[in-house]
């Protein structure tokens, strides 16, 4: 279940209250990604928040943008939340699809690629390793509690990206508009094929998508807001042309039935995406959980 940080109005009570009913219901992970130009809580700070509220559930960057950050930086925060959790955490990493958000911290948009993410993986796992990265006196602590760093899942949708990220990734947080399961499918089928050419065991598979409950009418109508709030890069005329087949809208029975559907495909976890932060959602989302 994804943290409903995208949206407005948002304080510690309401981030506290899903932080706790999430790790005390029925789900494997807790989420919750990253956007600079924007409103929601910076990543490594509630990072520390949700160590101290849960106790069980993973915690799950979907995902942070090495790009934005230092990586020795990175990987310092990122040790210290293992730390923190009692090494319950996986980071999602990708490189952002907002130019705006490297403008706003002055990042470099020409790193805004694969490449330009790998090489600070390298960075952030030699940190993790205890390597000296400087001429420093001492290493970067603290180490983490996961030997060798929390895992890494790449995020992102492309098969050319899943096959460059297999050299270090140990799985795949992605995400479907409109749940077609078929492609979701052949994408893993990539990422597993991917994995098997690089030597690997087999990948964590993670997809995501935005969810709403309520009458067919009023449901797409929350989804439709989400999006054209969290969207703002992308023009509305474009938005409103996706809102009617982006996510899942509709009853309980109707989300069972398509979540049994990616679990036929050999999905590992499918990451719920909030479009409000009303409880209540959350609450009918892990009655749902519950059944599977």
């Amino acid at each position: 279940m994804t943290m409903p940080v995208m949206e407005p109005d948002l304080d510690a009570t309401v981030l506290e209250t899903w932080a706790r009913a999430i790790d005390e219901g029925p789900f494997s992970s807790l989420c919750w990604g990253e956007r600079i130009a924007f409103d929601n809580p910076d990543n490594l700070t509630l990072l520390g928040a949700l160590a101290a509220w849960t106790k069980r559930v993973r915690l799950l960057t979907t995902v942070i943008v090495p790009q934005l950050h230092d990586p020795v930086m990175l990987a310092k925060g990122l040790a210290t939340g293992d730390l923190l959790s009692g090494g319950r955490l996986t980071v999602g990493i990708g490189v952002g699809g907002r130019h705006e958000d490297y403008h706003a911290v002055s990042a470099d948009p020409a790193t805004q690629n694969m490449r330009g993410m790998a090489e600070r993986v390298a960075v952030m796992k030699r940190v993790w390793a205890g390597e000296k990265t400087t001429d420093s006196v001492r290493p970067v602590g603290p180490a983490p509690i996961q030997p060798g760093g929390p895992p890494l899942f790449v995020g992102t949708i492309g098969p050319k990206t899943i096959r460059s990220a297999a050299a270090w990734a140990d799985g795949l947080a992605g995400t479907t508009l409109d749940l077609d399961v078929a492609k979701q499918n052949e994408l893993f089928d990539v990422t597993r094929a991917a994995w098997a050419q690089a030597g690997k065991p087999k990948p964590h598979l993670i997809t995501s998508f935005w969810f709403a409950f309520g009458s067919p009418e009023g449901s797409r109508d929350q989804i439709h807001r989400h999006l054209r709030r969290y969207m703002n890069w992308i023009p509305a005329e474009y938005v409103d042309a996706m809102a009617p087949m982006t996510g899942w809208a509709g009853s309980e029975d109707e989300l069972l039935g398509v979540l049994r559907g990616f679990e036929e495909i050999g999905t590992d976890e499918v990451q719920l995406i909030p479009t409000s932060s009303d409880v209540d959602q959350l609450r009918r989302a892990a009655d749902v959980a519950a059944r599977l």
